[in-house]
């Protein structure tokens, strides 16, 4: 049985993610969605997730294409296979050509890890729906007539 392993921070779950995880169900046997934690993906990206991590994970395990949802608590790609042993590693190709991607594909093919990249979802990404979820808290909601509310105590039920 070939088991592969899909990772990603999977915030605000759209049809970038929804891809990678159709094409990588294709190329497996048994698929894994490693869940990036909150904090790793504050010590890595510099910030927080908008969606928090066990309500990622349970959007995952509620996604036919997935068999088994785990939590990533570190960076170390190998740490990972040791505790999940996945033969096969799949991740967008925006990461491929990376240093950072090298390096994984060099520690994993040392354990016998295939690494498969597939085309990342250019006009849909998390970053994207974050830039734009920030533009709509800056601005001022608006009352049904056009109006603005100034301040709470203004505002309707």
């Amino acid at each position: 049985m070939l088991i592969g392993y899909a990772a990603g921070a999977f915030d605000l779950f759209h049809i970038g993610h929804l891809n990678i995880l159709r094409q990588a169900r294709r190329h497996c046997d048994f698929l894994v969605a490693g869940v990036v934690s909150d904090e790793v993906l504050q010590q890595t990206k510099g910030q927080s997730p908008v969606i928090p991590l066990q309500e990622r994970m349970e959007i995952l395990r509620h996604i036919n294409l997935v068999d088994k949802v785990v939590s990533e608590t570190s960076t170390d790609r190998l740490s990972i296979w040791r505790e999940v042993r996945f033969d096969v590693f799949f991740k967008g190709d925006d990461w491929k050509g990376t240093k950072k991607a090298a390096e994984v594909e060099r520690r994993l093919g040392a354990v016998g890890v295939k690494v498969v990249y597939f085309p990342y979802t250019a006009r849909t990404s998390s970053t994207l729906l974050r830039r734009a979820l920030q533009i709509l808290e800056r601005q001022e909601p608006a009352t049904p007539a056009g109006h603005s509310y100034r301040n709470e105590e203004q505002q309707p039920c």
